[in-house]
This record gives C-alpha cells, sequence and structure tokens, in this order.
C-alpha cells in the first residue's frame, strides 16, 4: 500500500473469482505435462476426509485434497479421482503439503500443481529455509514524519520493532531523510529497507510505452538511490509496491491473481521492465545488496511468470526475473497468508511454503494489518494471533521479517501510535507484549 489513503478496494472486493478451480488437476510426471486424460485404475476414489498435511505416497495408499478430489499413485503414474493423465510417468512420490499436491519423479526433481492446473518444478516443500535472526519485528513509517530519527528509535523500542519499512523515490528530499534514519539505526542495530517508490508511469502519470522505457526510468530512480544510500550502510532494498495490482496489469482485481491469465498480456512487458530495472539498478552500484520483489494478495500467478520469463498468454522465453527476497502483503480481507483462497475463504493454500519451494529465497510480510473498519479491541486480538503465527512459521517457512502497517495514524486507521506518538492502545499493548516474550533469535 504504502499510502496515505488506505485500503485498496480490491482487498473487500476479492469474492467470487473464476481462479477458484480444483487445487489438482491432470496428473503429470517428471516432466511437465498437460492436463488431457486416457485411461482409469479400479483404486478406489471415495473421499472420506481431507488428508492430514504432510501426508505422503508412498506411505499412504491415496490422498484426499480440500475438494475431495482423491490422488493416487500405480506404477510410476498419477491418478486423480481414478483418472491418469496420459504423460505422466516416473513419479516416485506424492505429497500434500500447505493445500497444494507435489510430486517428485524418480530423478529427484520436484514439481507442483498450481492454481492454473500446471505443473512448476520446485524444490521439497518441507525442507526448513534459514533466514537470519535479529530484524524479524518491522513496521513500515514515512520519509516525513515529523520526528528526529531519535525520536522514531524510541517509538520503534516501545514497540520491540527493529526494522523499518520506508518508501523512497530519487527526490533529495526523501533521500535525505533516509540517510538521516540509516546513520541514527546503525548506532542501535536496526534495520532500514527503503522501499524503491517507482511504478509503471512517468512523471505525468502515463504509462510507459514499452519495456526499455519502464526499464531505463525506474533503473535511472534506483542507481540515484543506492548510490546515495550505499555509503550509510544501507544493504536490501525493497522494488516497488503492489506493482501487480496496478489497473494496467491486473484485469480484474476482484480476482485472486492465481493464475497467468488474470494479468493484462499487452501491458505485461512495461511490469517486467519497470521491475527489472530497479533490480539491475540497485546492483550496478551495490552488486551484493539484496533486492525484494513485492506482490500481494495471491498473486503468485505474476510472480511465477516473473521467475519463469513467460507472459500471461503462455508464451515463453523472456529474462528470467531472479530475485533475493520475495516481499508479500496480507492484510485482513485477503485471508490467511498460511491458507490464503481466492476470497479470504478456502480452500487455500499457504503461500510462504509455495514461495519458498518455488524460489527458494526468504520470505517477508512487508504490510498487514486488519480492516481499516475494525475497532482497536478486534485489531489487538488481530495483532496477536498473526504474530504468534507469523513467530511459528519463522523458521520453517523463512520468514526473515514482518512489518506492521504503520507507525504513526492521526484518526486510529491504521497506525499503533497517534500523531505525538502517544500509544493507541490496546493495539500497542498487544504488540509490544508478544515481543517482549518471544525473542527475535
Amino acid at each position: 500500500m504504502m499510502k496515505r489513503r488506505r485500503f485498496l478496494g480490491h482487498a473487500a472486493a476479492l469474492t467470487g473469482g473464476h481462479i477458484l478451480v480444483a487445487l489438482g488437476g491432470a496428473g503429470a510426471g517428471e516432466a511437465i505435462a498437460a492436463s488431457n486424460t486416457t485411461s482409469t485404475t479400479s483404486v478406489s476414489t471415495t473421499a472420506t476426509a481431507v488428508s492430514a498435511d504432510g501426508a505422503v505416497i508412498p506411505s499412504a495408499t491415496s490422498i484426499v485434497d480440500h475438494l475431495a478430489n482423491v490422488w493416487t499413485l500405480n506404477n510410476g503414474f498419477i491418478y486423480k479421482n481414478g483418472v491418469k493423465d496420459k504423460d505422466s510417468y516416473n513419479v516416485s512420490l506424492l505429497l500434500w503439503y500447505g493445500g497444494m499436491i507435489y510430486q517428485r519423479g524418480t530423478g529427484g526433481q520436484f514439481y507442483v500443481m498450481t492454481w492454473a492446473n500446471r505443473w512448476l518444478p520446485c524444490a521439497d516443500p518441507r525442507i526448513a529455509l534459514t533466514v537470519p535472526a535479529g530484524g524479524f519485528y518491522g513496521i513500515n513509517g514515512h520519509y516525513d514524519y515529523p520526528f528526529t530519527p531519535q525520536q522514531l528509535i524510541t517509538a520503534l523500542q516501545s514497540l520491540g520493532c527493529t526494522s523499518y519499512r520506508v518508501g523512497c523515490d530519487a527526490s533529495s528530499k526523501q533521500v535525505n531523510a533516509l540517510i538521516g534514519l540509516a546513520d541514527a539505526f546503525r548506532s542501535v542495530g536496526f534495520t532500514l529497507l527503503p522501499m524503491l517508490n517507482f511504478g509503471l508511469r512517468d512523471a505525468n502519470g502515463n504509462l510507459y510505452p514499452s519495456e526499455s522505457a519502464a526499464y531505463f526510468a525506474t533503473r535511472a530512480g534506483a542507481v540515484t538511490v543506492a548510490k546515495a544510500l550505499a555509503p550509510h550502510g544501507i544493504s536490501m532494498y525493497e522494488c516497488g509496491n503492489e506493482l501487480t495490482r496496478d489497473r494496467a496489469i491486473i484485469l480484474n482485481s476482484t480476482q485472486a491473481g492465481t493464475g497467468p491469465r488474470d494479468f493484462n498480456n499487452a501491458n505485461w512487458p512495461i511490469l517486467r521492465g519497470a521491475i527489472q530495472g530497479m533490480i539491475d539498478g540497485v546492483k550496478s552500484v551495490q552488486p551484493n545488496a539484496k533486492c525484494g520483489v513485492n506482490f500481494t494478495v495471491a498473486d503468485i500467478g505474476a510472480s511465477d511468470m516473473l521467475w519463469d520469463g513467460e507472459q500471461p498468454d503462455g508464451s515463453g522465453g523472456y529474462r528470467k526475473m531472479r530475485w533475493d527476497i520475495t516481499t508479500w502483503h496480507n492484510y485482513q480481507p485477503y485471508g490467511d497468508i498460511f491458507s490464503i483462497g481466492i476470497d479470504g475463504a478456502g480452500p487455500g493454500f499457504n503461500l510462504p511454503v509455495y514461495c519458498k519451494a518455488r524460489y527458494g529465497v526468504p520470505f517477508m510480510i512487508t504490510e498487514w494489518n486488519a480492516a481499516p473498519e475494525e475497532n482497536e479491541q478486534f485489531r489487538a486480538g488481530y495483532v496477536q494471533q498473526k504474530l504468534q503465527r507469523f513467530y511459528a512459521a519463522r523458521k520453517n517457512e523463512g520468514i526473515q521479517a514482518v512489518m506492521y502497517y504503520d507507525l504513526i495514524s492521526g484518526d486510529q486507521t491504521y497506525g499503533i501510535v497517534m500523531n505525538d506518538l502517544a500509544p493507541i492502545d490496546p493495539t500497542h499493548t498487544a504488540f509490544s507484549a508478544f515481543t517482549a516474550s518471544n525473542a527475535d533469535l
């Protein structure tokens, strides 16, 4: 989000889109296969209950997914509801994990069946991803808060936060504000995450005319910011903010974004150019800097296309984007990120596990909060509940940081302190009590 006028209209409207399809799809084998079916097996397909998370064939004889599909494995072939895909072969393992079906071929390669009914290569989702400790608890702020860096440090310390996300463009006003924060944060060991606030449009609000135009514009901005901040200890950047939800990119904001065809094929190269430009701009100044790329809602259709070098129409062969951190936004109306569905309901899937298996890099939730209409009593309970779940998952799911949105709010819509830095309770107390009792180790 990172705007003062909060809440995205699409968030509350995420209902009933066309992506609510079978968690599985037709089976496949060591190669990614089509969904055509040719034969059946006599294996029983009577579903009784959803299989326990982590169920695997072998040793189980069948797996039942959230939609009551029965998956079996016989002589290296996958069957769904007794029907074999004609192209499946050499499958040695079938796994139900995090609300998704995974398979392993005899060569050792894992694949996951996506919501778009296709197998994509991945790692074993059960393998824990190690992330550095020390910056797990974070919060969002803005460059123009009327407080000194030391006052902000005190406010963060009262919450138990050690990481701070701030949007920044290439203007001297914003860059200088971040330099002041970076210098102050180094003395207390805090992490400052600049969010490079460059998008798909020029200064007049016009969509860039081409991928190259978007690339060179955002690259220039990223170079300016990185050159200014690198001498002050900044070594991690987030490249863009909810760009997959730009009206030029998402075809219908009420849809989940779990499939490639949820996105605008004609404008997709502009998104690809803008994000790649930011990454390349930072890396040209700081080759070892970490670059995160941001997504939101359930937009794995977008993240997969960028990672695999594909277009929404299914064409491929484009540059495969690589980022060092996957960043995501997860507000209450989007649903639980560990079981996220199309409309905040079920059946859902564990999005951090999916990203860990697909991209193999740390994960950050760089914005999260309850819905704006909720009262503070509800918000306090939500904060406690979500922090508990985030904290429990941080080691297995590779969650490096979770950053509450946001620090200051004059009208108590989102912030956790008032304009004078006075705590907004009971939310502030719920947050600080949790961080005090659960060390970031």
